[in-house]
């Protein structure tokens, strides 16, 4: 084993140990730093937000062109228009107007996060390497049976794969828990929304060498 480097155990489908794979010790046995996993989860959050709730000030409420009354001689208070903000229908005073909410962290501090997250599912023994992931058939049974071999078959599981597969992710959508990503769209946020990692050979290739450089 070269230095710097962690030796994983591979299993197959039925969890019988078939080999092992070394992996950067950096990638799944650095330190687990909780603030910077906070700072890219909520910047992952805040790129969901639509940001699309709005209020109509005054200016774009309809109708109102008109003075309601004269100035004087009412006995009223002044009015200009009735589509004040002080009258039922009229504008709305610093209401929400859309607006952008994402933003995003340097992509150093977003890959070191993700080492971070791998990290804390290896020393949690969550982290599970499995030499392939092929079902027969695009059935939920198939796939439930697959994790049941694996042992994860009653936790929630973020299944990675190298590329993407139609079959295992149509087999997993019905399953609650259970998630399917691509090795490129391997995230913190899912990492950590769930308690087991099960990551196929080539998915965790790809992603050494993506994150197995010095920072």
């Amino acid at each position: 084993m070269a230095e710097g480097t962690v030796m994983l155990p591979v299993v197959s489908q039925t969890r019988a140990k078939v080999g092992e794979i070394e992996v950067p010790a950096g990638v799944v046995a650095g330190p687990v730093r909780e603030h910077l996993l906070h700072e890219v989860v909520r910047s992952q959050l805040a790129s969901r937000r639509a940001g699309t709730v709005g209020t109509k000030t005054k200016g774009f409420v309809s109708g109102g062109g008109k003075k309601p009354w004269r100035q004087k001689g009412t006995g009223r208070a002044r009015a200009g228009s009735i589509r004040s903000p002080l009258w039922a229908g009229g504008g709305t005073i610093f209401g929400p107007q859309p607006r952008e909410w994402s933003y995003r962290l340097p992509r150093s501090a977003r890959r070191a996060a993700l080492r971070d997250a791998l990290a804390s599912r290896h020393a949690a023994e969550s982290l599970v390497v499995v030499d392939q992931l092929k079902l027969p058939e695009a059935k939920t049974k198939r796939m439930a049976e697959c994790l049941g071999g694996l042992g994860l078959g009653d936790a929630s599981v973020l299944v990675v794969l190298a590329a993407p597969d139609d079959v295992v992710e149509r087999a997993a959508r019905n399953l609650p828990g259970v998630k399917v990503l691509p090795a490129r769209a391997l995230n913190v946020y899912d990492v950590l929304a769930h308690a087991k990692l099960l990551v196929t050979r080539a998915a965790l290739e790809e992603i050494a060498r993506r994150l197995g450089d010095a920072e």
